[in-house]
């Protein structure tokens, strides 16, 4: 009996909140003509923070992955990972108790030493970044502390690049100063995860308007692209779209053809929407046609020009026009696809310049994806479409990926770096609001789905099962160094504290504090988790609007907590999502007792071998 390896699955009687991710019948699905995969039935994104999604490859180190990131209306910030040489998904829960908005979602950035780096931010209500770093090569099931980076002022939409013309820094864009595309220069993440500004934020240009909206890429080498508005086109009849690119040998914003802009760190290029601005910088306007335009994504070709997705709205803004803009190194040409229709969502008289979205394939330039309503057996619903441009004569061909689809397939996004297959994502379901309040509680309750299918791994919940209590009892068992423990419980919100789970030697409880977070306590050390374990539903009772506040979290009823370890690794999960990661030696197990916390355990299930998340959420359905 040595050698036996248990799983203890502690399991809290249902999931209030944190929510794990499965599809509702197994992880493959059919919607129309297309196999769909539902990576999580409750997320969402904006569109202007990317990547929301990348994948990595790195054959040295053995990876072959694909990240995803989406906020759900619970203010969880979530990724799943796809590790696609073993078949097998990992949800993580990147941050608990976040402001419910879908402008937060988070977004990732491949280090050179193989690590992942996760940023996001509130939406425009508070002067910080947050990021996550993982501790291993791309597995970001085992990432480290939440780390807080300070700017002078607010922050939202963060998009990272490193280049290879100067692979020692992070060169991190958003939207901050004065509301403005700005861009700073990080330092790597050393040996703790701290990074630093070694050049401050600046602010890229200047507008008559308000808040231009800005998309961003990179040519991987010394050049950062940017599209841009002159605003928000709800506010703007006429706004252009501009296009320039950063030059990071010399820190110069230029126009398409290297004229020089402006000296970023000495001035600000100003822009406008008029003919006098057109006149002098023709070269640094993609589009100057006499509508609201908007602007969806920014990528280059095989030559290293541009292709922009924009969208022409009508001056009512009931009419949305969908258009592929391309450089052909004399000019730009702009191409109509088809006519989007008006807001996708179902709140009348909001953001009503909200289209569909679009996205440029991350592998062929000349491929476009959108959401366009069309007519079918459930009524006008948004059906993803792809289009594909002939270089040669500007025609293009067009084929239809989704149908009589139930709800909205929304906000698509390409994955890049793929070599072969295009990875397609998007958002299904209802959407009322971009954030949750007494206004509109239910936000936007979306899924998050792809084209390409998982393969869902066999799952047998009766295999290894040599223990299934149903109370507090104490359980007794051989002592082993490898194991995995799940409880079910209920803990009062009078007393929202306490050791929980006394194994073997080690401790899991909850800290006594005003925004209470799980820890794990050994002999010597205690390891507190990033993540309160509790919700933000409170905002649903709250003045719509992002100023700055932090409600109290809402405390759950209950919940299921698994824990496993072996080889070291000590892992945490909280209603199957990924929580801590912990390199922890000489841990071991022998018997197995409630703590001294104020509430109850309702189900202990032992088995003699490691499950796997998509086991641990399925016992999260079997009581």
């Amino acid at each position: 009996m040595k050698n036996i390896k248990i799983l203890i699955i502690i399991y809290l009687c249902s999931i209030t909140g944190i929510s794990s991710a499965q599809s509702k019948s197994g992880h493959e699905i059919k919607i129309g003509k297309s196999n769909e995969y539902t990576i999580t039935p409750k997320g969402a994104w904006c569109w202007f923070a990317d990547p929301r999604a990348i994948h990595y490859e790195n054959e040295e180190l053995g990876i072959n992955h694909t990240y995803v990131g989406y906020i759900d209306t619970h203010g969880a910030i979530k990724a799943t990972q796809y590790n696609h040489s073993s078949g097998t998904t990992n949800e993580v829960l990147v941050r608990s108790w976040f402001q419910p908005d879908d402008h937060n979602n988070p977004t990732f950035l491949a280090l050179p030493d193989g690590r992942i780096m996760i940023f996001y931010s509130r939406h425009t209500d508070e002067p910080c970044f947050y990021y996550r770093v993982s501790a291993k090569p791309g597995d970001i099931t085992t990432l480290g502390r939440e780390i807080r980076l300070a700017t002078a002022n607010n922050t939202t939409y963060p998009s990272p690049f490193i280049l290879s013309d100067d692979p020692e820094h992070i060169y991190l864009c958003w939207r901050g100063i004065n509301w403005h595309p700005t861009i700073a220069r990080l330092t790597l993440p050393d040996s703790n995860d701290n990074v630093t500004f070694n050049i401050e934020p600046k602010q890229i240009v200047q507008s008559t308007a308000a808040r231009p909206y800005a998309k961003y890429a990179s040519n991987g080498k010394d050049k950062i692209y940017l599209a841009y508005t002159t605003g928000h086109p709800d506010n703007e009849a006429v706004n252009y779209i501009y296009f320039n690119y950063i030059d990071i040998n010399d820190f110069k914003l230029k126009d398409i053809k290297g004229k020089t802009l402006a000296a970023i760190s000495d001035e600000l290029h100003q822009v406008s929407a008029t003919e006098a601005y057109f006149n002098t910088n023709p070269d640094a306007v993609a589009d100057n046609s006499p509508y609201r335009n908007w602007l969806w994504e920014v990528s280059m070709d095989a030559n290293d020009n541009p292709v922009i997705a924009t969208v022409r709205i009508s001056e009512d803004k009931e009419s949305h026009d969908y258009y592929y803009a391309r450089w052909t190194g004399t000019e730009w040409i702009k191409i109509f696809l088809e006519n989007a229709g008006g807001h996708f969502h179902q709140t009348p008289n909001l953001e009503k310049c909200y289209s569909g979205g679009m996205a440029i394939d991350g592998a062929n330039s000349n491929i476009i994806y959108a959401s366009v309503p069309v007519a079918g057996k459930n009524g006008t619903v948004y059906e993803l479409k792809k289009y594909t441009i002939d270089n040669n004569s500007n025609t293009f061909s067009t084929e239809q990926l989704t149908s009589d689809s139930e709800k909205n397939n929304i906000r698509p996004y390409a994955i890049k770096n793929t070599k072969d297959e295009s990875m397609l994502i998007s958002m299904y379901g209802d959407y009322y609001d971009w954030i949750v309040s007494s206004s509109r509680p239910l936000g936007y309750p979306t899924e998050i789905r792809a084209n390409f299918t998982i393969p869902q791994k066999n799952i047998d919940l009766e295999k290894g099962l040599i223990r299934h209590e149903k109370d507090n009892a104490t359980i007794s068992i051989p002592d082993t160094k490898t194991f995995t423990i799940i409880l079910s419980l209920n803990i009062s919100h009078e007393n929202y504290y306490g050791e929980i789970l006394k194994a073997g030697n080690f401790i899991y409880g909850l800290h006594k504090e005003e925004n209470p977070k799980p820890y794990i306590k050994t002999e010597t050390s205690t390891y507190t988790s990033t993540n309160v374990l509790g919700n933000s539903d409170i905002w649903k009772t709250q003045k719509r609007g992002t100023g700055g506040h932090w409600y109290e979290p809402e405390k759950l009823n209950c919940f299921q907590l698994a824990i496993s370890y072996k080889n070291g690794e000590l892992r945490t999960f909280i209603n199957g999502l990924a929580d801590q990661y912990i390199e922890i030696k000489n841990l071991s197990l022998s018997n197995i007792t409630s703590g001294s916390f104020n509430g109850t355990i309702n189900d202990i299930r032992v088995y003699d071998r490691a499950l796997s998340q998509d086991e641990i959420k399925a016992a999260n359905k079997i009581n």
